[in-house]
């Protein structure tokens, strides 16, 4: 999951605008995109989510790398502002042209439990969680007060993936048994691994007490920070 905010700007011209009508009551959208910068294309590739480093045909993956540069990503949409749809959690380059915008529609886009091809021939990754202390509480009280569902992050970070320091916000203690660390946008996680289970030991906020003092804010959470250091 990425963790980002940006948004998608149509060109100016008033048909467009029209056509999102409806769109704001949709929690997620898809983004139908062109991979503009891939100059080439292979046949196969090694995917991230690919710990067996074997490498697979381009057409069963999501790789960037195709014969037709084409993409597509489920995004967050926060709002609508005029010719401008903010977004969250995107996985796409600034300036990246769109093609076409689609609601997400439950029932149409998630099949649980199908199946996915050489992905499901993967071995078993991640680890078990567990949460120490007021970890869950604390991030029972992000999520409610509107910032980030934090549990889902780790949940997709440490108990669905091999940790991976290039391709996650991770810092890995050096000490085997330390207190490993990763980011989610002004989060911080510490957490300990052990016999396959990581167990959540830190919430903390990333901010610094100067940079919660001004008034510059670009993610618009300092508010939320600030009741979280106030309330533990």
């Amino acid at each position: 999951m990425a963790d980002n905010q940006g948004y998608v700007e149509l060109i100016d011209h008033p048909g467009l605008v029209e056509a999102l009508d409806g769109l704001s009551g949709f929690a997620m959208i898809w983004l139908i995109f062109v991979f503009d910068r891939n100059e080439h294309w292979k046949s196969k590739v090694n995917p991230p989510e690919n710990p067996t480093g074997k490498k697979i045909g381009v057409f069963a993956t999501r790789s960037p790398h195709r014969p037709n540069p084409v993409g597509i990503s489920a995004v967050v949409l926060d709002r609508i502002d005029g010719n401008k749809i903010y977004i969250r959690n995107f996985d796409l380059l600034d300036g990246t042209p769109i093609l076409d915008i689609k609601p997400y529609l439950p029932a149409a886009d998630a099949f649980a439990g199908i199946r996915a091809g050489w992905r499901d021939e993967l071995p078993e990754c991640g680890a078990a969680l567990v949460f120490a202390g007021d970890t869950r509480q604390k991030l029972d009280f992000i999520r409610e007060h509107g910032a980030l569902d934090l549990g889902q992050f780790l949940h997709t970070q440490l108990a669905t993936r091999t940790l991976n320091p290039k391709r996650q916000r991770l810092k890995l203690a050096a000490e085997p048994d330390g207190e490993h660390e990763i980011a989610c946008r002004t989060w911080r996680i510490g957490f300990i691994l052990s016999g396959g289970t990581a167990t959540v030991v830190r919430i903390s906020s990333g901010y610094t007490p100067e940079e919660l003092a001004t008034d510059l804010d670009p993610y618009q959470d300092k508010a939320v920070h600030r009741k979280f250091i106030s309330s533990f």
